[in-house]
């Protein structure tokens, strides 16, 4: 079954302000990467078509499907476990979440569906509001 990963987005406001982040990013490096200390032991389950989904202000807003696995090495710092990211941002049913350190397993069962499975459109509403909505079975 898949897995995916789940990962606080420090310091990023929205979703538009995560993409540039990451545009920014890939004009230094080919290809798109989140650096982490260790890779996660059930790295295969997430090949078999998992995602990080990042947590924005409080909320699970989008997911990035994840790529691979490559380790890559800092003179000064050792050995990171870079996380290779599709550059497609799918913005997702918005989902509160507590913060946490580091990145924690999703089951493919609680991971939250993409807006256009749900046939979702945001129009500019805010992520609490449309958690609500979710959560009284409106959208």
């Amino acid at each position: 079954m898949t897995l995916h990963l789940l990962k606080v987005c420090v310091g990023v406001e929205s979703i538009s302000h995560l993409a540039g982040l990451q545009t920014a990013r890939l004009k230094r490096r080919k290809t798109l990467v989140h650096l982490t200390r260790h890779r996660p032991k059930r790295f295969l389950e997430i090949l078999d078509g998992g995602s990080l989904y990042w947590i924005v202000k409080g909320f699970v807003q989008v997911r990035q499907a994840i790529v691979g696995f490559d380790w890559e090495y800092f003179e000064d710092e050792g050995r990171y476990c870079a996380i290779r990211l599709d550059r497609r941002l799918v913005a997702t049913v918005p989902q509160a979440r507590r913060p946490h350190q580091g990145w924690r397993y999703l089951d493919a069962l609680d991971a939250p569906p993409d807006w256009r499975s749900v046939g979702g459109r945001k129009a500019g509403l805010p992520p609490a509001l449309l958690a609500d909505l979710k959560s009284l079975g409106l959208i």
